[in-house]
This record gives C-alpha cells, structure tokens and sequence, in this order.
C-alpha cells in the first residue's frame, strides 16, 4: 500500500457464487484495477491460500479421491481451512490496513454444505460464529447466473485445469443439477438476508459479458471503499 492510504483496519472483500460463475476472472479484473490506482490487494482463495489450506483443498476437492468425505467432515475441514486463513492472512493484513479479495469465504459454505448438502444454514453460521469469531466482510460479491450457464462454464473450466495440470478438482461439480440448484435458492436467501453486505449481480447483468461485469465491479467497490481510502477511487 502506498503512503496516502489510511492506516486503521483494512477492507475484506469476498468473491461469491457457484462454480462456472466467473469468480476467479472477475478477482482477477479487480485486483488489476486496483492496482492501477496504486493499491495493492491481498489475494487468497478458499479453501486454499496457506500451506495447510492447500492439502484441506486436495482432500475436498479432488474427485478422483478413494474416501468419501461426509457432509460434516466437509464442513469441519471448510472451517479448519478458513481458520488457518484467518489466523494467517486475513487478520493479519486488515491490522495492516489492506485491501483483502477473497474467493469463498463463509458463504459458500452456507450455499454448499448448508444449502447443498443440508444441513442448514443455522448450524453453519454457528460454526461460523465459534471458528471465525464471527468475522464477517466488509463487501461481497456475489455472482449468480442461471444454473445451467454455470455449469457448463464449470465443467469446460475443469477439464482446461485436468489438461493443464493433470489435478481434478470436480467433486463438487459432479454432484448434478439438482445439488446446484439448493446452492443457487442458497446464495439468492443470503443475497435476501443482507442486503447491505451483499452486492448481487444476477442472471440479467451476468449476460453482460466479462467487462460489463467487471465495469460494475468496480463500481461497487470504488463506492464502498469511498470510506476506507482518502478520496475514494475513481472508476
């Protein structure tokens, strides 16, 4: 971060949405735009982003592995992920000051373990409260096409990744339609829920193509980070 910007506690912004929805083009849009105002952003993804975040990320994605995961175990090892990251990056970068673009956070297992696999969303936001201390983002983007657009989307992006890098990270996705559809009636009752925190960008925007999106984005976070950096960011 350069000298103009403030030095009181940074900004937590999580990226949200099912698989296929764009997530990982659009931080990536964001943390270029941000960059070129001179603010350099901490970029995690989860589960994922620490050492130890990576192997929880093997054991719950790779669909090829031998031993089923119950939906429990799923959400102990999301929370064991999102502890280690807490503790690791995200607390220590907003006692810096800095700007955070996070890909999943809570949400996400409020849409899949909560909503997908059915256990509910008290029990996970409970979870949530006990693990996270109840550290909530200061924005969220949440993208949520129509199901079947994600994935399709989903399924072409990881058979690139399998070719790419020969890793097969489809448990989720395998799951079909049905499992996608409680994600997505589990996104859109959070988006519901607050509305203040989560900023939706729905089916009608989703059409847009990839810079439409991103132009509103930015809008989105220049307006809320208005408060956080002298002079708020121009567009």
């Amino acid at each position: 971060m350069n000298d103009s910007l403030p030095q009181h506690r940074g900004f937590f912004i999580t990226f949200e949405g099912p698989d296929g929805s764009g997530k990982t083009t659009q931080i990536r849009r964001a943390a270029d735009w941000l960059r070129s105002r001179d603010v350099e952003p901490v970029l995690l993804r989860q589960p994922g982003g620490t050492p130890l975040g990576e192997k929880i990320r093997g054991i719950l994605l790779d669909s090829r592995a031998q031993d089923p995961v119950s939906p429990l175990a799923e959400l102990a090892l999301m929370f064991g992920d999102r502890a280690q990251s807490i503790h690791e990056i995200i607390q220590p970068a907003l006692n810096e000051g800095r700007v955070i673009l996070c890909d999943r956070y809570t949400d996400s297992s409020e849409a899949y373990q909560g909503a997908g696999r059915g256990l509910g969303a008290e029990r996970v936001l409970a979870v949530h409260r006990a693990i996270c201390n109840d550290l909530q983002p200061d924005l969220t983007i949440l993208l949520l096409p129509d199901v079947e657009k994600a994935l399709e989307r989903a399924q072409r992006r990881n058979q690139r990744h399998v070719q790419q890098t020969g890793t097969d990270e489809n448990r989720f996705e395998a799951e079909g339609e049905a499992f996608y559809r409680r994600v997505h009636a589990g996104y859109a009752a959070i988006a519901a829920r607050e509305p203040q925190r989560v900023a939706l960008i729905g089916p009608g925007t989703g059409d847009d193509g990839i810079e439409a999106i991103a132009s509103r984005i930015r809008e989105i976070i220049a307006e809320r980070l208005h408060a956080h950096l002298r002079g708020g960011l121009s567009v």
